[in-house]
């Protein structure tokens, strides 16, 4: 096998597993069962070992078991470069920890890359008709996978963000200013304050100076391959463009172009970020614009169509993972095949084909032919537990 293969994983209270071992034996793994059984919860947990973050965006006291307080997903992954032993510990109350092949890593950046993993599940159809924080969210986990140190840059500019809004919320609060006295900039304490954001100003400009041109290359390299497998599914009738619409636009992007414009559109926004006492440019309002036929795809056609657009998002992932790390990452399928007819189906399970280890949850096996159920290992899930289905 030339791709990355999840050997086994364990799970102890978390989400409604109590505790539970699981071994992967074939490329492909079906986890078979009714709805709120668990099947989610195994593939959260494989993605959460990938990237850190939860699809369901979903805070760690959701993700530990009614009346514990710690959750532990343990997990042993074979890839080129040999065997890695990894665990995740969630706390309630308190910061996780992250270990690798028996060893506590300080830095929880350390932890990412050693597990890739492309999660597409029904929620993904909000990528298209959802707001542009889903696919700020989207965009951040690809990246975090493609760049580990991400993380890191991204958590950076959130910390800067959340001090720099705290500072304008206190401005309101302690002058009550009304926006008779912001309509100048001669205003003395408007001066005052304007020294002060200055200095939170050169720090999230620095920070999110990164996040933009790191989001702006992802993107680049990304479309390309996404336009391709949309015009594969779609039989070419259809063009898919994507563009990466940043809060700050600059031609170029280059760090000093990037700074400097960020720069001036900050201090021309001073009046009304501090009526509004909230930051108003910057990354955390960026967009990802997906259009089909230069249309807007949350406007154009049918939801079969916008699914087509999310397919070849996701292919387009695995392939853009592939070709950055080396090595096929884990495709983790919720529930997605119900979503998709039979040719966009069919379409999906001919790309994996046995390029990738696979996970797939499912109600039913109607969708699967011989060929696939025959070279997949099928697991039943019920109740947060986990059965070997011999025969089927």
């Amino acid at each position: 096998m030339n791709f990355m293969f999840l050997q086994s994983i364990q799970l102890r209270a978390f989400r409604n597993y109590r505790e539970q071992y699981v071994e992967f034996t074939a490329p492909k793994t079906i986890l078979l069962g009714n709805n709120a059984q668990g099947k989610s919860n195994l593939l959260e947990a494989v993605e959460l070992l990938a990237t850190l973050r939860s699809h369901r965006m979903a805070r760690d006291k959701e993700l530990v078991c009614d009346g514990e307080e710690i959750a532990q997903i343990k997990a042993c992954l074979k890839r080129q470069t040999g065997i890695s032993d990894l665990t995740l510990t969630l706390r309630r109350n308190g910061r996780r920890t992250v270990n690798l092949n028996g060893e506590n890593l300080r830095r929880q950046t350390d932890f990412l890359g050693v597990l890739n993993a492309v999660e597409f599940s029904s929620l993904d159809l909000e990528l298209v008709r959802g707001g542009p924080e889903g696919r700020r969210h989207w965009l951040d986990t690809l990246l975090v996978q493609l760049e580990p140190v991400y993380a890191y840059i991204l958590q950076q500019y959130n910390q800067v963000l959340r001090q720099r809004n705290a500072f304008l919320k206190n401005i309101a609060t302690t002058t009550r200013t009304d926006t008779t006295q912001l309509s100048t900039t001669h205003d003395s304490r408007l001066t005052t304050h304007s020294e002060q954001l200055s200095v939170w100003d050169a720090q999230l400009v620095t920070t999110g100076t990164r996040v933009i041109r790191r989001r702006s290359r992802a993107i680049q390299r990304l479309a390309p391959i996404a336009a391709k497998w949309h015009a594969s599914i779609s039989g070419s009738t259809e063009a898919l463009e994507i563009k990466y619409a940043p809060n700050v636009e600059t031609a170029e992007n280059e760090p000093e172009q990037v700074h400097q414009a960020f720069l001036n559109k900050i201090q021309q926004r001073v009046i009304p970020e501090l009526r509004q006492a909230t930051t108003l440019v910057g990354p955390h309002r960026d967009e990802v614009e997906l259009t089909i036929n230069q249309t807007p795809a949350r406007q154009y056609g049918s939801q079969g169509q916008q699914r087509t657009l999310v397919l070849a998002l996701k292919l387009a992932e695995l392939q853009l993972i592939e070709e950055v790390v080396g090595e096929p990452p884990l495709l983790l399928l919720d529930d997605v095949l119900a979503e998709l007819d039979p040719s966009r189906q069919n379409q999906l399970l001919d790309a994996i084909q046995d390029r990738f280890q696979t996970l797939i949850t499912t109600t039913h096996l109607g969708s699967f032919d011989s060929q696939w159920l025959n070279s997949s290992q099928i697991l039943s899930v019920q109740s947060g537990k986990i059965y070997t289905q011999s025969s089927i």
